[in-house]
């Protein structure tokens, strides 16, 4: 304890408060906080005005939060802190399907339907058929698994952000396997889209020279008695933006090939227009331990 806080025993003085701390966890997260917070200040030197820009930026990022709209979610992602988190917390054998960000629009439960359903709710965009099994990592198939999805439209929206413009639960589906572990659905391809820009994370990542695009992505959530949930994406192979997702979402085992279909027996066996794109996703589940 001091009378006299100066620059050079700032960090060891605040850091003396918390040497009572009867919660271990909440002591060694607090002094991480405070010695990497200041050791930031320390490298950075800001200015009083800047500080205060910090806060009110802040302050503003808790004000665009609502029940529709997550910013803290959003600024966590364009810092890769959401993805970093994600991977602490999910170190799987490397036979596992791999987890990536859940992203601030699964706001809403999933209709359940079933297998071949259509979850596209509004016309536009090119015809989709997404076949997939699920197993877990001995190969093993998993009948009455459960594979939650969700997506963006051909304009890169999510149906939360145009309410009374795109239908409520649009390119949403829940839906739960065969005795062969198998599911599918009919959909829309999906397009790349910008994070929203209007906001205080948006307008921070276009001040800083980045472009705001996440590549085009299928959502999906893996679930089965006994076995560990995955929160996933399946992304599109060859989108402009792969390489340079502003939220650090991407994987190499989650791209895959969204193979255009011309064929006119498959297209109606599917029950969509033909051509249509078509991919496969193996959804591979750890097992409980």
């Amino acid at each position: 304890m001091t009378r006299n806080f100066t620059e050079e025993n700032a960090t060891e003085e605040v850091l003396s408060r918390y040497a009572d701390c009867p919660n271990p966890r909440l002591k060694e997260v607090s002094e991480a906080i405070v010695r990497n917070l200041h050791a930031l200040i320390r490298e950075v030197e800001p200015t009083t005005e800047e500080w205060m820009q910090a806060l009110e930026f802040l302050t503003a990022v808790g004000q665009k939060c609502d029940d529709k709209r997550q910013e803290f979610i959003l600024l966590s992602d364009v810092f890769g802190v959401s993805t970093l988190v994600d991977a602490i917390n999910n170190r799987k054998p490397a036979d596992a399907t791999e987890s990536t960000v859940l992203g601030p629009f699964h706001m809403v439960e999933s209709p359940a339907y079933p297998n071949g359903e259509n979850v596209a709710r509004h016309g536009g965009g090119a015809a989709l058929v997404v076949t997939g099994t699920v197993t877990d990592t001995d190969g093993n198939v998993l009948p009455d698994a459960k594979v939650d999805i969700w997506q963006a439209n051909e304009d890169g929206f999510y149906d939360v952000q145009k309410p009374g413009e795109l239908p409520d639960l649009n390119l949403r589906g829940l839906f739960t396997t065969q005795q062969d572990g198998s599911f599918w659905f009919r959909s829309i391809l999906p397009s790349f889209y910008p994070i929203p820009t209007d906001g205080p994370v948006g307008e921070m990542v276009l001040a800083a020279g980045r472009h705001p695009n996440r590549p085009a992505h299928i959502h999906f959530i893996g679930m089965a008695e006994g076995h560990e949930p995955i929160t996933s994406h399946l992304f599109v192979e060859g989108d402009p933006y792969i390489e340079s997702d502003v939220v650090f979402g991407v994987k190499e085992s989650l791209v895959r090939d969204f193979d255009l279909i011309d064929d006119e027996r498959r297209a109606k066996e599917y029950g969509v227009p033909n051509p249509f794109y078509h991919v496969h996703n193996v959804i591979s589940l750890v097992r409980n331990t």
